[in-house]
């Protein structure tokens, strides 16, 4: 009986042992797994998109700058800027090279400063693609109503640099802010409001400030932020009732 019951009992200590074992494994397994989520949550926290175009914009003076001298009206047309003359032939394509190409290291660092500090915040809410988007859309936008503005006065000028985009980022937040009742990540819609108006004052005092690229870059990230997040919510409920309805 005592050989019988030492026997059983190595039975079952092998099976405990086999059993913690596969848990040790599986726990193993799920370990990795949690890692794994965890970095590609860190890569869908951390703003790639706006990082990017940052980069992207530096380069581009950088080059240019190498090339030429960025104060230059003539070089900057040259180059991608945009021009109401140059558009009418037919060089439509200027209303997105603008966005990337600057007047001097100061209208470089002014645009990329606002862009790091609004940016980063707007695509951690609305997300990369959506982020693109809006910086995108803002950008064309702003300087499709500078053009439009520069044909009715007949007061044509070179026109280049990211602040219409970079005021879409604004105007997006704006949006944002309002959407979480006043506030977000320390921004009001009031304090974002004041930033608009005191940047449009201080284009209105200052020369050779494009306002109206400002005026339809920030006009524009608001609506597309509005209408991205709202069509976001309207498929994510229509995806709920497909669901529901196919549902057995």
């Amino acid at each position: 009986m005592g050989y019988s019951n030492w026997n059983e009992l190595t039975d079952q200590e092998n099976r405990i042992l086999d059993q913690w074992d596969r848990l040790t494994k599986q726990e193993n397994r799920i370990s990795e797994r949690w890692k794994k989520l965890t970095e590609q949550e860190q890569k869908k926290k951390m703003p790639v998109v706006n990082i990017a175009l940052v980069v992207i914009n530096v380069a581009v003076w950088c080059i240019m700058e190498l090339l030429g001298d960025t104060l230059d009206g003539a070089f900057i047309a040259e180059y991608g800027g945009m021009h109401p003359q140059l558009l009418l032939n037919g060089e439509w394509y200027r209303l997105f090279t603008a966005m990337f190409v600057h007047f001097g290291a100061e209208h470089l660092a002014n645009n990329m400063i606002l862009l790091a500090a609004a940016g980063g915040r707007l695509e951690m809410e609305v997300g990369h693609v959506r982020y693109l988007f809006i910086y995108l859309g803002s950008g064309i936008a702003g300087n499709l109503l500078s053009y439009s503005v520069m044909m009715r006065t007949g007061e044509y000028a070179v026109c280049a640099g990211a602040s219409g985009a970079v005021f879409g980022m604004i105007g997006a937040l704006v949006w944002v802010s309002v959407r979480n009742k006043g506030k977000f990540e320390g921004l009001t819609t009031r304090g974002l409001l004041f930033m608009i108006a005191l940047c449009l004052y201080y284009g209105i005092t200052t020369a050779g400030v494009d306002n109206w690229a400002h005026i339809g870059g920030a006009a524009c990230g608001f609506l597309l932020c509005l209408f991205l997040c709202k069509i976001t919510e309207c498929l994510k409920l229509l995806k709920k009732v497909y669901i529901l309805c196919t549902k057995k």
